[in-house]
């Protein structure tokens, strides 16, 4: 697995390479930093040392684990999501700090090959920034397939134990009786921030706030004009997709042209098995609007494809408006799911309405028919449910 895993990242980063210079881009391996506004440094992987003069400079240098206070971070048992991904043997016992999208998805990894896995979260439910109705169905499906959960503790540090193993010390968020969880492997996993770290930021007056994020307008403009910012190193989800997306629009407005980045329906996916995708607004958040809403669901066990597969966990949420039926936010547990929600997103990126999904033919038998199911159940009822 970890050779496939090296296979597919070198064949892709090599890809990227060649698109460099199929695209005419000169390529600089190293680190950069600002001189000024115009000037960068580049510290070769050979040591050498450059400076490249730019009239426009884009940061994107992305976001690093975030550390936890006190916990001292050896990528071999006490762990961030780097080294999780290079774990030599499948540890007897996990413990994953953090039930966060990626605690989640490395801890169903290590699960899976075999590991007893414990999850610890602060907050009093799993997979933040999921609807509450969905997290509570992920919940159980994860609790299934063996997760030990304990939610709304907090983690005050480890020990390293006398047998080589490492105690994780628990308790109560809001207090109570301390307990050390032993664990042959830690995983760190409670978000990730903002990589500055010798960007000379200082160097040319650009501040950042108190999240560690890089300022900008909604031009992706630094407060220097010619130097602007995307992806995760500023505002809004930590996605490859949407810096991509940022990336973009910030060269058409660099060239004069008009970018565009709708944050309203940028998805979101979680790859456990099965897999969580959702885009738009939670329930909870279309309720806090004071908006009439409709909800409609269907379930992957009333679905030929899934059912057939063998592989018939989780459902479909769409949540529409009540009086105009325009779909708010759509909600997916289920095989494929980060596939599917491709369809919602494009439904949500051109106004569709529920009947507008259920009137579109779907091909039987596929999974996406659950997609039209839930669509229907939102304004009417599913025909198979």
């Amino acid at each position: 697995m970890l050779k496939a895993k090296e296979t597919a990242v070198t064949g892709l980063t090599k890809g990227i390479e060649g698109l460099f210079k199929k695209n005419k881009v000169v390529y600089h391996k190293g680190t950069g930093k600002f001189l000024s506004p115009n000037n960068v440094e580049v510290t070769g992987l050979d040591g050498k040392v450059s400076v490249l003069k730019a009239k426009n400079i884009l940061i994107a240098t992305g976001s690093v684990p975030s550390g936890f206070p006190g916990i001292e971070i050896d990528e071999k048992q006490i762990v961030t999501s780097t080294g999780a991904l290079e774990l030599q043997k499948v540890p007897k016992k996990m413990v994953v700090i953090g039930a966060g999208v990626i605690g989640l998805e490395l801890g169903s990894v290590w699960q899976r090959l075999g590991a007893e896995v414990t999850v610890v979260e602060y907050l009093g439910a799993i997979g933040a920034g999921m609807d509450s109705e969905m997290a509570k169905a992920f919940h159980r499906t994860l609790t299934k397939q063996g997760f030990k959960f304990k939610l709304g503790t907090k983690v005050t540090g480890t020990e390293k134990l006398s047998d080589g193993r490492v105690g994780v010390k628990v308790e109560a968020a809001k207090g109570g009786n301390a307990e050390t969880l032993e664990a042959d492997v830690v995983l760190v996993s409670i978000g990730r921030k903002p990589y500055t770290e010798g960007l000379g930021l200082e160097n040319i007056g650009i501040q950042i706030d108190e999240r560690g994020r890089i300022p900008i307008d909604q031009e992706f403009r630094t407060h220097v004009p010619n130097v602007r910012c995307i992806g995760d190193v500023t505002y809004g989800a930590m996605l490859a997709h949407k810096a991509e997306e940022e990336g973009i629009a910030a060269v058409e407005y660099i060239n004069g042209g008009h970018g565009h980045v709708n944050y309203d329906v940028i998805p979101s996916v979680i790859y456990t098995h099965p897999e969580v995708a959702w885009c738009g607004k939670t329930e909870e958040e279309v309720k806090k609007s004071g908006a009439a809403y409709t909800v409609g669901t269907f379930p992957f066990a009333a679905n030929s494809r899934a059912r057939t597969n063998a592989d018939a966990e989780g459902m479909v949420k769409i949540i529409s408006d009540k009086e105009t039926d325009r779909v708010l936010g759509i909600h997916i547990i289920g095989p494929n799911a980060g596939e599917m929600i491709a369809e919602g997103v494009l439904a949500m990126e051109y106004g569709a309405s529920s009947e507008d999904i259920a009137r579109t033919c779907h091909a039987h038998p596929t999974l996406s028919e659950a997609f039209k199911e839930a669509a229907m159940a939102s304004y009417n009822k599913p025909i198979h449910f």
